[in-house]
């Protein structure tokens, strides 16, 4: 298959307000030409109508029929996405009938990872017929689904794209990759055929609540508080006592299974770095379950702004950690890039997770296709 332009979306856990929009030409293997990129921030009434669809979501708990409200704002969302979608294309110069599909994630407001006494499951709100029929092309979404139906964690869904990436860096898997989202995740490739990734813990998610809790702003700008602060060494090691630190990848987590409730009674600063210390220091025991320990992090996402976060992962994980900016890579990007990759991937039929990503059984594809043929007969 020829290269084809791709839009990619993404709008994390952390909820900070903006959707990540980006242009890719890929075949779904390689990447011919990274297109324009942006940030389209949400209009504050679906941003506030976002926070109270996670907080119903948390109370739902795939107990019973799902909440009205998700319909709600799973069209307030895809109409705002959408309109990004279409801003970004018009703006690179291209018409709808040049975008060969779009990528669209929707936002997470559930996900349960399985374990041995239940299933899992996963609830992302997008509709991607409503947004084929608005932007005029096709569109890929619910990726995560079919790999929980499966047996699969659902996530993360990155890894192809980062191995991808990786293929022109480092083959020689002393390099893996970090995104530091609302939850930190992982992928490590060996240069070959073997992909691993899982979550390694919270990121950016407890840390940005516990600073809206105190009404100091939306996150820890520049790690100032946590620069300021002492790390609890008493709690932060019985956090990291926590089962799912050492657990066997395939591994994943809700953006809500560790919370800002872990700093509760500290001081605004210890607060902040015992949190950013809990983040750098749960990399670490992930490194050391990977086959081959990595000697160097590249860092996507929010997190990679915050300097304390950085600076720990370098004296709490041993690892030294560099922002993904710096090997030409957009870090704010590459998780919409992604799922503009992951779309390419649905609409060829390619595997989006694997045994050693997600834990389904064998390889497999994912995402339903909207406004073609496919979705049709999907009915």
């Amino acid at each position: 298959m020829e290269p084809i332009w791709a839009v990619g979306l993404m709008t994390g856990t952390v909820l900070d307000g903006n959707i990540d929009v980006a242009l890719l030409k890929t075949d779904g293997e390689t990447v011919e030409t990274f297109g324009p990129y942006t940030l389209a921030p949400y209009p504050d009434e679906i941003r506030s109508l976002l926070e109270e669809t996670l907080a119903v979501a948390r109370a739902w708990n795939f107990e019973g029929p799902e909440p009205a409200l998700f319909a709600q704002a799973e069209e307030a969302l895809t109409r705002a996405q959408s309109q990004a979608v279409t801003n970004l294309v018009a703006e690179a110069g291209l018409s709808p009938a040049e975008i060969g599909i779009v990528g669209f994630h929707g936002q997470t407001v559930l996900h349960r990872a399985p374990t041995k006494e239940r299933p899992g499951d996963t609830r992302q709100l997008g509709d991607g017929q409503l947004m084929a029929s608005l932007v005029g092309t096709r569109v890929a979404y619910d990726f995560r689904t079919a790999d929980v139906r499966a047996g699969g964690q659902g996530a993360p869904l990155a890894a192809v794209y980062h191995a991808a990436l990786l293929r022109h860096l480092d083959r020689s898997g002393d390099t893996a990759v970090l995104n530091l989202g609302g939850v930190g995740n992982i992928t490590w490739w060996d240069g070959q055929d073997l992909v691993v990734a899982f979550d390694t813990g919270p990121a950016n998610a407890p840390l940005n609540d516990f600073i809206k809790r105190l009404g100091r702003g939306e996150m820890d700008r520049d790690g100032v508080l946590g620069a300021a602060g002492k790390v609890d060494e008493a709690r932060l090691a019985a956090l990291l006592q926590h089962p799912y630190m050492t657990a066997a990848f395939p591994k994943s987590l809700d953006r809500y299974d560790f919370t800002a409730a872990m700093a509760e009674g500290l001081s605004p600063e210890d607060g902040a770095a015992t949190l950013s210390a809990f983040t750098a220091s749960a990399v670490g025991k992930a490194l050391d379950l990977l086959p081959h320990r990595p000697k160097r992090l590249v860092v996507s996402g929010g997190g990679r702004r915050n300097p304390t976060i950085m600076a720990m992962l370098e004296s709490r994980a041993r690892v030294q950690a560099v922002s993904a900016d710096q090997f030409g890579w957009r870090g704010d990007a590459v998780e919409a890039e992604c799922f503009a990759f992951l779309a390419v991937r649905t609409l060829r039929g390619l595997p989006i997770s694997f045994p050693t990503t997600t834990g389904v059984a064998q390889p497999m594809t994912g995402g339903r296709l909207a406004g073609s043929l496919a979705d049709i007969k999907r009915k």
